[in-house]
């Protein structure tokens, strides 16, 4: 479950869920739009997952298949992870960043955000569940659950327990609205500002300890 876990964590990089939180927390009434977006995100991604876990058979393979597929996937999420790290750290992706927006500059902006723009819950939650779909690391996790051998609600709750962690980048400003609404709005203030200061630096070393990590295990369980 630790293993679990760490896929969960992976799968919170999400750029899209970043930018789309962003966007909602700079419009007028974003726990609305938030709550919309959270319902739709979470009504798609718990659904995969349980189709993926107890509808789609899991295909006949030799144990030395199945014993050398997990090591292998640690290996390749681990070293896409180093592989991000190592490009925020050059600063090239601030240097395609501002190549696009520079060609882009009279474009319009995507659907989705011309959508959470609209101000409108409705919107939120179709855009929510339209965009949260499986990636590599949400797909190796239930990968990992489907060759758990653990009850039936055992593997429910934990496939709704890595989309709250998947999701968390939303759900934090979330709850902080709901529960401290005075608070909150000077709160984000100071985050946006922080993040300004020190995310690339945050977010180079996160992603270089979890890359790491995982093609130390990847290669110790192939090797075994």
């Amino acid at each position: 479950m630790g293993e679990f876990f760490v896929l969960s964590l992976l799968s919170a990089f999400n750029p899209t869920l970043v930018a789309a939180t962003t966007v909602m927390l700079l419009l007028p009434s974003p726990k609305r739009l938030m709550f919309g977006y959270l319902l739709g995100a979470m009504m798609t991604s718990i659904t995969i997952g349980l189709v993926l876990v107890f509808a789609v058979p899991t295909a006949g393979a030799t144990s030395t298949t199945q014993h050398s597929l997990s090591p292998a996937v640690d290996v390749a999420i681990g070293a896409i992870a180093i592989v991000i790290a190592l490009v925020l750290r050059s600063g090239r992706d601030q240097r395609l960043a501002e190549r696009r927006r520079k060609q882009n500059h009279d474009k319009q902006p995507p659907r989705w955000q011309r959508q959470l723009g609209k101000g409108s819950a409705r919107a939120t939650f179709v855009v929510g569940a339209l965009l949260t779909l499986p990636g590599a690391s949400y797909l190796a996790g239930i990968h990992r659950l489907k060759e758990l051998h653990e009850p039936v609600v055992v593997k429910v709750l934990a496939i709704i327990g890595f989309n709250l962690v998947m999701l968390a980048i939303l759900e934090v400003p979330l709850l902080c609205f709901l529960f401290a609404p005075d608070w909150t709005p000077g709160a984000v203030e100071r985050v946006k500002a922080f993040v300004g200061r020190h995310a690339r630096r945050v977010a180079v070393r996160g992603f270089l300890a979890i890359g790491i990590l995982l093609v130390i295990k990847g290669v110790v369980g192939l090797l075994h």
